[in-house]
């Protein structure tokens, strides 16, 4: 965040540590810049040259050492910029940040102009360069635009940003330069270093110094003064106070948001919005949260700063972790390809096709092109939470404002030029202020008496502003401060629509942070090992639309940060954005309680706006401190002498040492220790930085050194941070063997990961933790796997523009003929999916496939086997071509074949599949041919294959259907024709072509009339086989409980306890499939029908005593009672024997005969067990069964078909079975359809 760390305790008080000068150093003259990719083809005057610091003051500051290196490179990234008299000249202002080891930040306000060459030795080389140039390129009647390499392409000067005036253009075309008739000009940068982004008030300073040096008289005072005043004199606004310090011409305000506030944010939110529109921001909003890699692209370097800190700054109450370079050096292009996320910021060359880019991996990549409006999004991410009621209520607060939602308008719009044309005392128009007096005025006839002796004596109105009480300093503001003003209430007011969302999001997060370590050093000594947040039970706490977004960002860094923050702070002091945050949620309680609504998804508006800024408007309108204004110092005469058009030499030694009697200096001194205890802790938290994980705090730093303590974090050593200065091919191959490291250590922890959540009670007794996880979480980790295998593909990869996936390699591997043929035809399987449109959806469905096959370590394994095509398709460098690394990397995959995963069914639900299936008959016990004609149809929990007729004595056949997802259930049948109809079938084996799983859906019975309960047709329950049982298909296989009568198969009776505790376990999983999230329960239908499901508990309830074996006659089964007990009912009824039964019993026994008579009239053949199971669904799903139990108990028929000890008959059994049943009705019970139908009830 802008200023957070480096506004802490330790922070010293002064408003500017450094004061730079940048430009060209006439000693050792004009020095080509080859690391920024010179192109000689190029005129001079288009080249770039070396820039030098020309001076800085002072010298060095202890807390804040001076890095003269990269601040030459921020300042002027593109290095020295020529211009002749027929160019445009206008001055440049632009910002920039540098991120320290310990995490705090310093910002940097540069004014770039052009100042005369007066050197000979400059002019002469210049037009010896030239000269050259039109030797070497006689034919070039202008300077080629083209770049001699793609990082050329992507690199551009500063003069081709700025666009030449219409007067200039031709003579700016030509290039050309003569030093007998041209004036040559040269770029220089002032540039004030601070430790605060007050963008505002350097901006005005450094304009004023400018001006300072261009006007016709020298200024009031020498221009070292005020730079020893803003060095030295002028403090840091103290927290919740407004400042004032004097420029060279015009006083200059500054205010500092207090303790419970927003922190400090001053560039331009407005402008942000009004280049990228509303929809854009959010977009790049949602991809920022989700640490996507986000290149930002524009040829203005401050439109690169302000959208860089602008989206930051909306992230609070959490921070960017990664790679953050908002304006990235020409020099260190080659950083691009790193495959860690990042924020970067790349300057564009006018004119420059968007196609011609050749970046490195496109896969997680938004690519945000300021200057035209528009941004390229990363497939498949997650949109923010209730997006088009949030845009609404951000669109309001810009409107009021006067700014477009639609954004790309220019800065200022037609609402606020005409609000300037109304405000315009020379137009007739009265502004706002002015009205307001004149109103009151004409309501009070003492003021009024005071206008017209005002006027008799020449005394104006507008002073008299202060007599509408707007407060002393408001009428004297300018046309600047109030656009300040308005830029900083805009800011203010949007950043709380944003911190507003997230309060809403997290206001119970506490509540989920797991606290377990007694003290500091023990948590971080085993922070690894330990899970900070409940995740599973943290989702199932929120509202359904929620939850896409919210299991990716649980798994950012950021939120990891900010969870182990909370942690940390219950042993020091809370960080200052927690803290905020923390207050926040604590005022939203005592106005409002979450718990009504905990789980709803109505969006909730930002209910502070006005107080806002109002806090924003009091500290301006009343300045707390005013700072020492600048004054003579102790200097040389005769230096400093003012000479227009030329920034003087400043003396040194005024400038090398601030004032002792200076009370802000006094403060230095105990800042200062503050620093050195903050440093010691952050000494200490480094030490133990190997246990954290692999993306931990402080990680960002703009320079070549940018990557450093992300390689710390990931590696936890004592790395050397390499200088700016040294980009020695040493230093980059060190730095890319980091890469290497970081990425497997990233893999194996992600592996880890995703073996522990997916191993559930195994892990836990293991001593791994949390088993919990739900479906959306694994989608989220396995999307995290494809992110990392994208940027270990993507790494060091030669041929960019080709192809930047996985699929680099199948490309070329698709002509092998020594790869594996069942590699390739799973290649070629997904290349021909129609509904997949881009390479980098192909590449996750093949990982995603590979993965759920188990086969996606040989896979990879196969495709990195050719040697000279990896050599020839990547880097020395690459993480493929690193052997021993590679190797781990392979079997860190491995290791997931241990558990199931159906990331690849779950995800493409809408793709056709092959799918294959066979019918097994017991041919010992019967026919292995039939005279019928069978069929199945095959059902899963996305939908059902219809009716598919099999050809007659073959028994299997393939088909195409959409994706079924897991399958849960088979209806297999025939049509009893021919002589041999009676068909006894072991079991059905259904295969997914693509996936390879294998479903076996026993059976056990006989199909065929006046055979086993005389059944045309059974549902069959599946269960997954096991890897290679398609060849075994289980002879001798038992009947599933779900699809018999238990007594012909059992031999062991089961006792009365354990009949019991059968249905009690029944009935407790289906109340736990209620109690998941929707999307996680999985099927219903194995609950009621499978082997263990109610169905199968009540068969061995109503079996126990049943008398159905019967000495030379047909057997009996329960249906058979069922339907005599019916009958015994319609029968009593007619003879009127139930006419004085109670109504409500009346009324169940209609429903009990109605529901029998429904399938018994049933078109479909399902036999008499089928009916059972079929009835007991049915009562389950209409909340019949506990009313039904009575009517059979009662029954006089049960004292014939039951024994004297059956449970039937046990009236306290009975009634514990009731109660037991009665839980079921809390839960609204939906049926496959493969189960219900023909039924028409």
């Amino acid at each position: 965040m802008s200023g957070t760390n480096a506004t802490s305790g330790a922070a010293p008080c002064r408003f500017a540590h450094y004061f730079v000068i940048c430009g060209i150093d006439t000693e050792t003259g004009l020095e080509p810049d080859e690391l920024a990719g010179e192109n000689f083809e190029q005129s001079p005057l288009k080249r770039t040259f070396k820039s030098k610091v020309l001076a800085h003051y002072p010298e060095n500051v202890e807390w804040n050492p001076f890095d003269q290196d990269a601040v030459n490179m921020l300042c002027m990234p593109k290095g020295l910029s020529f211009r002749t008299q027929a160019d445009s000249r206008e001055p440049q202002f632009h910002s920039f940040l540098i991120t320290r080891e310990d995490g705090s930040r310093t910002y940097g306000f540069v004014h770039t102009f052009y100042e005369e060459v007066t050197s000979p030795q400059i002019c002469s080389a210049m037009q010896t360069l030239y000269q050259m140039h039109q030797a070497e390129n006689p034919s070039s009647a202008t300077p080629s635009s083209s770049s001699s390499s793609s990082m050329d392409s992507l690199a551009s000067s500063l003069d081709e940003a700025d666009p030449p005036s219409s007067s200039s253009c031709r003579s700016a075309a030509c290039g050309g330069y003569d030093a007998s008739r041209d004036t040559l000009y040269v770029s220089k940068a002032l540039c004030l270093i601070t430790p605060m982004p007050f963008m505002h008030g350097c901006r005005r300073f450094l304009s004023q110094m400018h001006r300072a040096v261009t006007a016709a008289s020298p200024p009031p005072l020498p221009l070292e003064s005020y730079v020893h005043n803003i060095l030295y004199e002028v403090p840091l606004p103290p927290p919740g106070r407004s400042l004032k310090f004097h420029g060279v011409y015009e006083p200059i305000v500054c205010q500092r948001p207090g303790p419970g506030e927003l922190p400090l944010a001053d560039f331009p939110l407005g402008q942000t919005f009004t280049l990228l529109g509303i929809e854009n921001l959010v977009q790049l909003f949602n991809c920022t949260l989700l640490e996507m890699q986000i290149l930002l692209y524009s040829q203005d370097y401050q439109r690169l700063m302000t959208v860089a800190e602008g989206i930051t700054t909306l992230l609070f109450p959490f921070q960017w972790q990664h790679v953050y370079v908002p304006i990235l050096p020409a020099s260190l292009l080659h950083f691009l390809d790193a495959p860690v996320p990042y924020l970067m910021g790349l300057q564009s060359k006018e004119g420059t096709d968007r196609s011609k880019l050749e970046l490195p991996q496109e896969a997680n990549l938004c690519f945000v092109d300021i200057d035209n409006h528009c941004i390229e999004l990363p497939e498949d991410f997650p949109q923010f939470p209730n997006k088009p009621e949030f845009i609404q209520e951000l669109s309001e607060v810009l409107l009021r404002y006067g700014i477009s939602p639609v954004g790309g308008a220019p800065p200022t719009s037609s609402q606020q030029a005409l609000r300037e044309l109304e405000d315009d005392g020379r137009n007739g128009n009265l502004g706002g202020e002015q009205l307001a007096v004149l109103e009151l005025l004409q309501g009070n006839t003492t003021l009024e008496r005071l206008q017209a002796l005002a006027k008799r004596t020449g005394v104006r109105v507008e002073a008299l502003r202060g007599v509408g009480g707007e407060g002393e300093g408001q009428g004297g503001r300018t046309a600047v401060e109030e656009e300040e003003l308005r830029n900083a209430k805009l800011n203010v007011q949007l950043r709380e629509v944003f911190a507003s969302r997230f309060t809403t999001m997290f206001a119970d997060y506490e509540a989920f942070v797991i606290q377990s370590a007694p003290d500091l050093e023990s948590w971080l000594t085993n922070r690894e090992q330990m899970h900070n947040f409940d995740k599973a039970s943290f989702l199932s706490d929120q509202p359904e639309p929620y939850l896409p977004f919210l299991s990716h960002f649980i798994e950012t860094q950021m939120f990891a940060t900010f969870i182990d923050n909370k942690i940390m702070s219950q042993w020091e002091e809370k960080e200052p954005l927690l803290r905020v945050f923390d207050g926040r949620i604590d005022k939203a309680r005592l106005y409002n309680v979450r718990a009504p609504s905990l789980r709803s998804s109505n969006y909730q508006r930002c209910t502070v706006l006005k107080e806002s800024a109002q806090a924003i408007e009091q500290r301006m309108m009343k300045i707390d401190h005013t700072a020492i204004h600048p004054h003579l110092l102790d200097m040389k005469i005769g230096q400093g002498k003012y000479e227009q058009g030329f920034f003087p030499k400043l003396q040194s030694d005024v400038l090398s040492v601030g004032p002792t009697n200076n009370k802000w200096s006094n403060r230095t001194a105990t800042a200062q220790r503050r620093k050195d205890r903050h440093r010691q802790q952050t000494e200490h938290l480094t030490l133990d930085n190997d246990l954290k994980e692999v993306r931990t705090r402080h990680t960002v730093l703009p320079l070549h050194p940018l990557l450093f303590l992300w390689f710390h974090s990931i590696l936890g050593k004592n790395l050397r941070q390499p200088k700016l200065s040294d980009l020695s091919p040493a230093v980059i191959a060190q730095t890319n063997w980091k890469f290497v490291e970081g990425l497997l250590k990233e893999c194996r922890m992600k592996t880890k990961r995703m073996l522990v959540e997916k191993m559930g009670r195994e892990a836990v007794e293991l001593g791994h933790g949390e088993a919990n996880i739900t479906g959306l979480e694994e989608n989220t980790l396995i999307a995290s796997l494809c992110d990392l295998l994208e940027r270990i593909w993507s790494h060091g990869l030669q041929v960019k523009q080709v192809c930047r996936d996985t699929h680099v390699h199948t490309h070329a591997l698709n002509r092998n003929t020594h790869i594996h043929a069942h590699t390739l035809s799973l290649i070629r399987h997904i290349q021909s999916m129609g509904e997949i449109k881009t390479d980098v959806g192909r590449a996750r469905a093949w990982i995603r496939l590979s993965l759920e096959k188990k086969l996606l370590s040989q896979h990879l394994k196969q495709l990195l086997s050719r040697q000279a095509l990896t050599k020839k398709l990547y880097k020395r460098y690459a993480f493929l071509r690193c052997e021993e690394e590679k190797e781990q990397f392979l079997f860190h995959l491995l290791s997931l074949n241990t558990v199931d995963y159906f990331c690849f069914t779950s995800v493409f639900t809408t793709i056709m599949i092959p799918y294959r299936a066979v019918i097994i008959p017991i041919k010992k016990l019967s026919n292995a041919m039939t005279t019928s004609n069978p069929w199945v149809c095959v059902s899963g929990e996305l939908g059902d294959s219809g009716v598919r007729q099999i050809t007659k004595n073959i028994l299997e056949m393939t088909f195409d259907c959409q994706n079924l997802g897991k399958l849960t259930t088979v209806q297999l049948g025939h049509d009893n024709s021919g002589l041999l109809a009676k068909w006894l079938v072991d079991c059905v084996m259904v295969r997914n072509e693509i996936t390879g799983h294998t479903y076996k859906f026993p059976c056990g019975r006989w199909l065929g009339k006046g055979v086993d309960d005389g059944s045309l047709e059974r549902v069959l329950i599946g269960e997954l086989a096991l890897p290679n049982a398609d060849e075994d298909f289980g002879r001798g296989c038992r009947t599933p409980d779900m699809q018999h009568s238990p007594g012909q198969t059992r031999r062991v009776k089961p006792t009365s306890a354990q009949i019991q505790e059968a249905i009690g376990e029944a009935v407790n999983s289906i109340c736990k499939h209620f109690h998941k999230p929707e999307k996680e329960r999985g099927s219903l239908t194995i609950l009621l029908c499978g082997e263990v499901g109610l169905v199968g508990a009540l068969e061995l309830f109503f079996h126990n005593g049943f008398k159905s074996a019967r000495l030379f006659q047909k057997t009996v089964f329960v249906w058979d009672f069922v339907e005599k007990a019916v009958a015994y009912m319609e029968s009593a009824d007619q003879m009127g024997d139930m006419q004085e039964t109670a109504e409500p019993m009346g009324l169940t026994c209609v429903s009990l005969c109605h529901y029998v008579s429904a399938i018994n009239s049933s078109p479909r053949n399902i036999g008499k067990d089928g009916k059972f199971q079929l009835l007991v669904c049915l009562g389950a799903r209409d909340r019949l069964l506990i009313q039904w139990l009575p009517l059979l108990v009662e029954c006089p028929v049960i004292q014939r078909m039951y024994e004297e000890s059956a449970l039937l008959r046990d009236r306290t059994t009975v009634n514990a079975l009731i109660a037991v049943l009665q839980t079921l009705h809390d839960f609204p019970i939906t049926l496959e359809a493969s189960l219900v139908k023909g039924i028409d009830l």
